[in-house]
């Protein structure tokens, strides 16, 4: 059976913040809460792998004199 491609960073986010505000809702059976609990933890876990390549490749294109230069992000 193929692996099925993660989804990308934006639509991972969105489905990680519904199923946060469901777990927060607190009307669920415990069994159905573990589940996405752990459909939670897979989603945020793709999402972290996602950022840190980007933040890989970010730091390629910032070569300066033949060297990697890692610098800070200075977001909004």
């Amino acid at each position: 059976m193929p692996e099925e491609k993660p989804p990308s960073f934006e639509t991972g986010l969105a489905e990680l913040e519904a199923v946060v505000k469901e777990l927060e809702g607190g009307d669920l059976p415990l069994e159905q809460a573990i589940a996405l609990f752990e459909k939670g933890v897979h989603l945020s876990d793709n999402c972290r792998k996602q950022l840190e390549e980007a933040e890989t490749r970010v730091e390629i294109l910032l070569k300066k004199n033949g060297q990697v230069k890692a610098e800070p992000f200075e977001g909004n």
